[in-house]
């Protein structure tokens, strides 16, 4: 794609944001908020600034939510503290910034921007956990058994400051080296054993590889897959083990909020069967699902195609609210199989300033803020509506880049594998490209598509105005 593409895939984008009605610039009132408030934040009296804390992150992220230390404990076991983002210490309930980010609910990312929930002075300066700067944070402790097991939880508010900002290929790096400092070494320590429990329970992470867009410095974009590293892995464990232990906190006070998703109707599952005897794979009736995914290698086009598949049941997932003491229904998340809360990322997502402060009540036995409990009604439907446009922006971006990348190649074979076939309409599904890095509907005129299967495709459509990219086999 030339620069001068690259231009009109920017235009298609701009065009995308207005169609779909994605916040634009914020309000005056917002931003002269923001900045009294970067400049006046409410800070806790507690200073845990010695704490040697470090950022894992992709490479030259700026809104950076979570820091975290790992230590061995002098009786056995390890401590892990998380600091989350204290949002709270800069939005006051009721006020302009509150009231935008109800309306925002998530950040957005589009290939060529992105659209933050929060203000940039706040959500990439005065309360991100940039390295060297102190910041006002929700400090959790979680003291683990040598097996990894949670024993005890506790969040408080302090000050922090985070000493390196990391990436995950430089963490594997060092990891893999036996250069890691000893509080990064025992990331992969803490992280594998938190993974040998999840399997324990029955949980499952889909390590499906990621079509990412990326922006080269003359200007045009590219497409490309990335497959998650191990130290992807470690990190997501102590960001799910903290969100664990937020849900263990507000269930155990009666009032709170938890991400839940339902288990799988069986015929979901009977799907799943069908798409592993088409795919050869070997599924005996006695592995379990969430077994049988983690034996597989999503570099082979067949496990990948499965993979594919299983996303399917990661659908439906939701929030479920509960005051009052009451027990809330549901309350598990069925891939996480254990109760489950979003509480780390609140510069990015709405909910987690809210689990924050119940947790932060709950930890100290004190009644929580009325201002976090009056917003819970409303959050499972703001959150869902955040969502949905979240995956329309990146579906969407997506294919527009896609159509840009292949409009001048219409009429062009290309090697591919069937990752999915839709089993009400056999002769229509999806392919995954290699080179380019592209994934696309595919439609046959007479025969069914051979799940799995590598075959050669012909690409029929491409215009990233009015067309997403569809192929049809290649005789």
């Amino acid at each position: 794609m030339t620069g001068a593409e690259g231009a009109a895939l920017r235009a298609a984008l701009r065009d995308l944001r207005t169609r779909l009605g994605v916040p634009a610039a914020f309000p005056d009132g917002v931003l002269a908020e923001a900045e009294r408030a970067a400049a006046a934040p409410r800070l806790p009296s507690e200073d845990a600034t010695d704490l040697p804390l470090f950022t894992i992150d992709p490479p030259g992220s700026v809104d950076l939510d979570q820091a975290m230390h790992l230590a061995l404990r002098p009786a056995g076991g390890y401590r892990v503290h998380y600091a989350i983002a204290d949002v709270a210490a800069f939005v006051t309930p009721g006020g302009a910034l509150d009231a935008e980010a109800h309306r925002r609910v998530t950040t957005l990312y589009f290939p060529d921007e992105r659209i933050p929930l929060h203000p940039a002075v706040l959500s990439e300066d005065a309360a991100s956990l940039l390295p060297g700067r102190t910041r006002p944070a929700l400090l959790w402790r979680l003291d683990l058994d040598a097996d990894g097991r949670v024993e005890t939880t506790g969040v408080r508010r302090a000050l922090v400051r985070s000493r390196a900002r990391l990436d995950y290929e430089g963490v594997q790096k060092a990891v893999d080296s036996g250069t890691a400092e000893p509080a990064l070494a025992l990331l992969k320590v803490v992280g594998t054993l938190r993974e040998a429990l999840e399997t324990e329970r029955g949980g499952i992470s889909l390590n499906v590889p990621e079509q990412e867009v990326t922006e080269r410095p003359d200007g045009s974009y590219a497409l490309s897959y990335r497959a998650p590293l191990p130290a992807d892995g470690w990190n997501a464990q102590i960001s799910l083990m903290t969100g664990m232990a937020a849900a263990d906190l507000m269930l155990a006070t009666g009032t709170g909020i938890l991400r839940t998703l339902p288990a799988a109707p069986d015929g979901a599952v009977g799907r799943l069967r069908r798409a592993a005897k088409a795919l050869r794979i070997d599924w005996p009736h006695h592995v379990p699902y969430a077994a049988l995914v983690r034996s597989l290698d999503p570099h082979l086009p067949a496990h990948a195609a499965f993979l594919q598949e299983c996303t399917a049941l990661l659908r439906g997932a939701g929030y479920t609210v509960f005051t009052g003491g009451r027990t809330p229904d549901p309350a598990l998340h069925s891939a996480v199989a254990a109760p489950y809360a979003h509480c780390t990322a609140p510069l990015r997502r709405l909910v987690d300033r809210y689990t924050g402060e119940l947790c932060l009540a709950a930890s100290a036995g004190t009644d929580p803020a009325g201002w976090a409990v009056e917003a819970l009604e409303a959050l499972p439907h703001e959150m869902a509506e955040g969502g949905r446009l979240a995956n329309s922006v990146e579906r969407e971006s997506v294919d527009l880049v896609e159509a840009a990348l292949l409009k001048d190649r219409v009429g062009e074979t290309f090697e591919a594998t069937v990752i999915d076939v839709k089993e009400q309409e056999p002769r229509v599904g999806t392919v995954h490209l290699e080179d380019p890095a592209v994934v696309g509907r595919v439609e046959s005129p007479t025969a069914q598509l051979p799940l799995g299967d590598r075959i050669r495709v012909r690409l029929t459509r491409a215009d990233p105005g009015t067309a997403k990219i569809l192929f049809t086999p290649a005789r």
